[in-house]
């Protein structure tokens, strides 16, 4: 993966069960990030185009999402199937959801703009475990950056691009994927490779979570 990669990680695979969804947002930019009855995962804009509800409240049903509002329902390619106050509408095709490209990687779920390829995201992991996401007030540049400086013991830096950090040490590699919640607010994805045992990924959970409150701290300090 370069740095001019279209690919952005938005969650952690496992944090999306099927027939599931969440929002989230990506450069100040509102998203939902969906999971069907068959484990495919979706990533759209966070909108359906009737009243503008957010369709990360609405519910999954089988290859469908619905909107809370009113129940308009979609299929996986964005488009209006379904509108419950008028069931025999042949419902235009011009109500229809803008979606993204979307795939899964390394344990986490990554979005691009559509026709993307995918093969740029083919050097890291097919499948990893979960550590955890870190939700931080600073840009990404700057938690990844916090990363580098205060490494779990044991590791080293093995890669950086723009958008990840990739750590080798104890017989595993954790990769560490920055998204821009917006110019200010980053959300780090961490999973890890190799040889996992409970301990291991407790020590990384317990990393990060330090990680998370030095860095709380020092910004109170400087504020």
């Amino acid at each position: 993966m370069t740095s001019a990669s279209p690919w952005i990680p938005v969650a952690l695979s496992a944090d999306i069960e099927a027939g599931t969804s969440a929002g989230t947002l990506v450069n100040a930019e509102e998203r939902v990030v969906w999971r069907d009855d068959k484990g495919a995962i979706h990533v759209w804009e966070d909108r359906c185009p009737h009243r503008g509800m957010r369709m990360s409240f609405g519910f999954v049903r089988g290859d469908h999402i619905a909107c809370l509002y009113h129940g308009w329902r979609y299929d996986t390619s964005g488009q209006c199937r379904y509108i419950p106050a008028h069931p025999d509408l042949d419902v235009p095709q011009t109500i229809k959801v803008p979606t993204f490209a979307a795939t899964e990687r390394a344990g986490i779920v990554w979005m691009a703009p559509e026709g993307a390829d995918a093969a740029e995201l083919s050097a890291l992991h097919e499948a990893a475990e979960p550590v955890r996401s870190l939700f931080l007030d600073m840009t990404a540049e700057a938690a990844l950056s916090a990363v580098t400086t205060a490494l779990p013991e044991g590791y080293s830096v093995n890669a950086t691009s723009a958008a990840t950090v990739t750590l080798q040490g104890n017989g595993t590699t954790v990769l560490i994927a920055a998204q821009p919640r917006d110019a200010e607010r980053t959300a780090l994805h961490m999973t890890v490779t190799g040889e996992i045992s409970t301990t291991t990924r407790r020590s990384l959970a317990l990393w990060a979570t330090d990680l998370r409150n030095r860095l709380e701290g020092q910004m109170v300090e400087a504020a």
